[in-house]
């Protein structure tokens, strides 16, 4: 995720890093060469000539841009929502896990530097990397022998779907407490909401990294973008003349700018300068639920990668 500062409208015109502006300069270069062409062709080899003429008539551009910007807009509010549902899912994770760690420390029987209620609160941060590295594809082994002891540790990491193995040994702690007492029936029940709450937040995560926008339309819509931008030169040159390089790498660059941004944002979850801080997330629920222990000595938050991105 990008993190910078409000910059002045000056400087946003020459902003480079966190741009997707070195993602689409090839493909600007094409259109530029293809402008080139088109212009030299008009200029030196007149039709009358050589019986073959280059330029295009720029209507049909006309109508075929306004619909490629509505079809460009519309995947780009797909890609938006859940880039911001990803957001939503995240913070519920934050508050559920804060209600949880508050439910173990003062509505129990258990004193709050009990180790069993830190057991528990650390397999709430456990779950919360092992959602990460799950929906990342990355190995969480390291974070897992960071937080519990080696036998759970093992559990988890034996299971494929460790975020709902995590959920398994907190539904096991909450039943042990019960049967020994140490919470009510009606506190049991309390928790045990809380926990489905966390399924709702994996199955929701999970329903958004495994469910891509069709490949179909995602294949449409990039050829066809790439096509208009590149044939859009022989369909200006006839009316803008020198300017046709101007105009058609200005309008190239705002539609594969923003196909490029879609791109990124229809994967929250990856690790694009654009999609979601997750490692930055997980360190502040660690953070969070640690200092509700009691703990002073913290974790450092995630530092973003050359000052304005954060994994």
């Amino acid at each position: 995720m990008i993190v910078r500062p409000k910059l002045s409208w000056f400087k946003m015109l020459f902003i480079w890093r966190g741009s997707v502006l070195r993602t689409v300069l090839p493909p600007l270069g094409l259109v530029l060469a293809a402008s080139l062409l088109a212009l030299a062709w008009h200029t030196w080899h007149p039709a009358s000539s050589l019986r073959l003429d280059l330029h295009l008539d720029s209507r049909p551009f006309s109508l075929i841009g306004i619909a490629l910007a509505i079809f460009v807009g519309f995947r780009n509010t797909a890609s938006y929502d859940r880039f911001w549902e990803g957001r939503k899912l995240w913070g519920a994770l934050l508050n559920d896990t804060r209600s949880l760690a508050r439910q173990a420390s003062s509505l129990t029987t258990l004193a709050a530097d009990d180790q069993r209620v830190r057991g528990f609160v650390m397999l709430l941060v456990s779950f919360t990397y092992s959602l990460k590295h799950q929906l990342r594809s990355s190995d969480d082994r390291s974070d897992l022998n960071r937080l519990l002891p080696p036998v759970l540790a093992d559990r988890i990491s034996a299971a494929e779907y460790r975020p709902a193995m995590v959920l398994v040994l907190l539904g096991e702690t909450l039943r042990q407490w019960r049967d020994d007492g140490v919470v009510s029936e009606w506190m049991a029940a309390r928790i045990d909401e809380k926990l489905s709450s966390l399924a709702d937040v994996v199955g929701g995560c999970e329903r958004l990294s495994n469910t891509l926008i069709p490949f179909s339309y995602d294949v449409l819509l990039h050829r066809t973008v790439y096509f208009y931008c590149l044939l859009l030169p022989f369909g200006l040159v006839s009316t803008v003349g020198i300017f046709t390089p101007v105009i058609a790498v200005f309008v190239g660059y705002a539609f594969m700018a923003l196909n490029a941004i879609a791109s990124e944002l229809e994967e929250p979850f990856g690790v694009a300068p654009n999609d979601l801080a997750l490692d930055a997330m997980s360190r502040t629920i660690e953070r969070s639920l640690r200092e509700m222990l009691g703990e002073r000595d913290l974790p450092s938050p995630v530092a973003a990668r050359g000052g304005y991105w954060l994994t």
